[in-house]
């Protein structure tokens, strides 16, 4: 008589420590497994599929740590009641302390055995099922929803500015298209309300292939030096000043190579600066590019984002993947409990201060938006907006 095989657990791992990854893949009679680097990317995932039957997250993670994830998931009150599980290949019985106390349902250091992680994962699942309505149950934090007023207005503004603009946004993308062959737009990922991903939509300034030709252009990069330097060092500087298997702060594991906090953070930031870095007369940019900048003609399409839901017309700017996942703490993550928008209050206020406004203050101010936004707020803010449309300024 044949053996049953044994069921498939439907898993999501979040790290990049290979690995555990590899034992993970090793047993595929065992695990369906969804790999997701990241907090920010592993939360948008398990919001939008309900099958998953075990969530195995690494401890320190680029962004917030597994146990940050844990506890948003709980408030957001997504997949409550399947079972979570911290790994980590260091020994840290400090921070299991802290696991233990949180929402997460076990914790495996050092050296893992993953038939045993099914085995506990399978119980997990059994007794969450049934002891659920015995359960202390958190209630998780109210999800922002676009207010019935703000969400027509909305609707009413974004459709009709399409239609009244929809001739010259045609013209525009002709002209686009008659100065460089390849798409007349372009989209991007950003982070909007409740961390939710979405594309982003924009006219393309910039000739095809943009991206690609930036390294032929490092020689214009004012910030090459540093560029070239941050290349030159590939181990953290303070690291090294320590003794052999100390680190200067805590050890990530990012695209399956071992990296500090710090200098992850720091190249990170690098990263960053030479992606999108400001070069003067930019060879990149089409004549019909620096006009539709200039006028903000490019922004156009994300009335696109506000007619389908994505955005708002006023709200907290949406982010690139790379800024929102360093922005997960308790002190920032309020400004994703508002409304994403095309506008908004850091926007007219850095206007406001010619452009000179540090990373902070641009938090707080989002952040104070999500508290305090309402109706004729967001109008008044659409009215201080509309004079600076035409300003030289890229803000």
């Amino acid at each position: 008589m044949e053996e049953s095989l044994p069921h498939k657990l439907k898993v999501i791992y979040i790290g990049g420590y290979l690995k555990f990854i590899q034992q993970f893949e090793e047993n595929s009679n065992l695990f369906e497994l969804t790999i997701a680097e990241n907090g920010l990317a592993a939360i948008n995932i398990l919001q939008d599929d309900d099958t998953f039957e075990g969530i195995i997250s690494e401890v320190f993670l680029p962004g917030m740590n597994g146990i940050d994830i844990a506890k948003m998931l709980k408030l957001k009150n997504i997949h409550y009641t399947t079972p979570f599980i911290l790994v980590s290949p260091e020994r840290d019985n400090k921070f299991k302390e802290v696991a233990f106390n949180s929402s997460v349902n076990d914790f495996y250091d050092g050296k893992i055995d993953v038939a045993d992680i099914y085995t506990r994962l399978g119980f997990i699942k059994r007794f969450n099922a049934y002891y659920n309505d015995a359960k202390d149950i958190v209630s998780p934090v109210h999800e922002y929803r676009i207010p019935w007023d703000k969400r027509l207005f909305d609707i009413i503004v974004s459709s009709g500015a399409l239609l009244v603009l929809s001739p010259l946004i045609l013209i525009v993308m002709l002209a686009i298209r008659l100065e460089s062959k390849g798409k007349v737009y372009y989209t991007s990922k950003r982070v909007g309300t409740g961390y939710k991903i979405f594309l982003f939509y924009k006219l393309r300034s910039m000739r095809t292939g943009a991206d690609a030709s930036l390294k032929d252009l490092k020689h214009l990069n004012q910030y090459n030096k540093a560029d070239v330097e941050m290349q030159k060092i590939e181990l953290c500087p303070r690291c090294a000043e320590l003794p052999e298997g100390q680190s200067c702060s805590q050890e990530l594991y990012s695209e399956g190579k071992k990296i500090c906090e710090f200098w992850y953070n720091e190249t990170k930031k690098k990263n960053v600066t030479s992606t999108f870095i400001k070069i003067k007369d930019d060879p990149r940019i089409t004549r019909v590019g620096k006009f539709i900048r200039n006028t903000s003609i490019d922004e156009l399409p994300q009335l696109i984002n506000v007619l389908i839901g994505d955005m708002s017309i006023v709200g907290n700017r949406p982010l690139p993947l790379y800024e929102a996942e360093m922005l997960t703490s308790d002190d920032w993550s309020e400004r994703f409990m508002g409304p994403a928008g095309i506008t908004g209050l850091w926007q007219v206020e850095q206007r406001g201060k010619k452009g000179k406004m540090s990373e902070e203050e641009r938090k707080a101010l989002d952040n104070q938006y999500a508290k305090s936004y309402s109706f004729w707020g967001d109008i008044k803010l659409i009215l201080r907006t509309i004079p600076a449309l035409f300003q030289k300024e890229n803000v």
